[in-house]
């Protein structure tokens, strides 16, 4: 089913975040002050205003409770990202997720209410940290500061063994939860008896202490 997203800002977390949400098939307003930044995304999303994000009435006039999400993208200007979360906020926005430049920043949009802080810098990096520090792991979400999921090709001295005989939940507890095999098929609710492979992905979710002593992040 389609949802309804407000974008704010157009550089490019806002235009990333507005073309994949676009794509994949939701409606999605696009605003920002710079016209040339609206003409440029115009024609990837479904409607593209240029506007004054810190104005309370350009914000009203936009039916902000209409929206399931609001994404404040705003970069460099902080003032006008806190600005326009406070506005969002008092004009009953449903849920909220801005983007931080840093630990401050993010810590005040906390503060005022915001439901979800990211930091795509930060996270991109940290991302890539981990990918480089192991030729094993693909992918890596930090659900919290002690919890992550992890994506990881498997161990060679995994291969061939089952679930049951690995044991990383009473060893190290770590939970699989998912197995994607080469060809792109995914065990959403692996058993004990589901036996690894040499080419298979293996998704799996714990505390960053125990991933950290397999060698997962």
């Amino acid at each position: 089913m389609a949802k309804q997203f407000l974008v704010i800002g157009a550089g490019r977390f806002g235009s990333s975040v507005a073309r994949t949400l676009y794509d994949l098939g939701h409606d999605v307003m696009v605003v920002d002050s710079d016209d040339a930044l609206v003409q440029e995304i115009s024609d990837y999303v479904t409607h593209a205003v240029q506007a004054d994000a810190s104005s309370e009435p350009a914000l009203r006039a936009m039916g902000i409770r209409d929206f399931d999400c609001v994404i404040v993208a705003i970069g460099q200007d902080v003032q006008t990202s806190i600005m326009a979360c406070i506005l969002l906020i008092e004009m009953g926005a449903r849920y909220i997720v801005a983007k931080a430049q840093t630990e401050l920043h993010g810590k005040v949009l906390r503060k005022l209410g915001v439901n979800r802080v990211v930091f795509p810098e930060r996270d991109m990096g940290q991302k890539l940290a981990h990918n480089l520090s192991s030729k094993n792991i693909i992918d890596f979400i930090e659900l919290s500061s002690d919890c992550s999921v992890v994506e990881v090709s498997t161990p060679e001295k995994m291969v061939g063994k089952t679930l049951q005989e690995l044991n990383l939940r009473a060893k190290y507890g770590i939970n699989v939860i998912a197995i994607r095999n080469e060809n792109g098929r995914t065990n959403i609710a692996p058993g004990a008896d589901d036996r690894l492979n040499p080419k298979d992905v293996i998704v799996a979710i714990g505390a960053n202490k125990n991933l950290r002593e397999m060698g997962w992040i």
